[in-house]
């Protein structure tokens, strides 16, 4: 997707995060287990405001987080942070620098993609607390399916084994077909159409929420329990 494109969704799904926020900032968050809606908003907020700092100060900030005023209101300071987050990205190319966690890509352009999946995700979390979840768009939810299994999971697992065996799963949606191998100390991961131990599939929305934990396994489709439950396991570890 273009950079511009990620962007745009920042600014679509930042705006109807922060139009629910405030109608009840008490009200739990079902897919976020002990949040409230004022532990989401203020997350988010932060998340915003270490993307800046990292573009801004061209490192990792540390300390992190600072002490941030007690008495500032949840709404302003999302509606803030994220009007300042697009303005960075507005005065940036996509291949500025900026300090990211994934050491292959230093650039804006990684957070412009990675701010479009947080934001649509935790969208659709404070949607799911006043009951009115809604997909997160076909194209982004691709591209984030994408972003989840070869980012975050793809990898040296040696430090976190478990009983994996070499597992062939397919995640298919769309028109694209990933192929995860889940070993004890590492993950695969590769776009093909390779054969596969066990599938998991369905719209794209739904696959993306799902690899998330956002959506129920019944909104996906599985042709092997034990396998889903193993990949849920690692994507629970990967993107905590």
């Amino acid at each position: 997707m273009e950079y511009a494109t990620f962007v745009e969704h920042v600014r679509i799904d930042g705006e109807r995060l922060a139009s629910l926020g405030g109608d009840d900032p008490s009200a739990a968050i079902p897919s976020c287990p002990g949040w409230t809606m004022h532990d989401l908003v203020t997350h988010v907020a932060q998340v915003y405001e270490h993307k800046i700092a990292c573009t801004e100060l061209g490192e990792q900030p540390d300390p992190w987080p600072p002490a941030w005023p007690a008495d500032r209101d949840d709404l302003v300071w999302l509606s803030d942070a994220h009007a300042r987050l697009l303005a960075m990205f507005a005065a940036h190319k996509p291949t500025d620098p900026s300090a990211t966690w994934w050491p292959p890509d230093q650039t804006v352009g990684f957070w412009a993609r990675r701010m479009a999946q947080e934001t649509a995700v935790h969208r659709v979390d404070a949607e799911l607390a006043v009951g009115q979840p809604t997909p997160v768009d076909g194209d982004l939810a691709l591209d984030g399916i994408d972003e989840v299994l070869t980012i975050m999971l793809a990898g040296d697992w040696s430090e976190a084994p478990d009983a994996s065996t070499g597992q062939r799963v397919a995640i298919e949606s769309g028109e694209r077909r990933w192929i995860v191998t889940l070993a004890s100390t590492e993950i695969e991961v590769v776009e093909d159409a390779g054969t596969a131990d066990a599938t998991i599939g369905g719209d794209p929305s739904n696959v993306l929420l799902w690899l998330w934990g956002r959506a129920t396994d019944d909104r996906v489709t599985r042709s092997s329990d034990e396998d889903a439950r193993l990949l849920r396991a690692r994507l629970t570890l990967a993107t905590q």
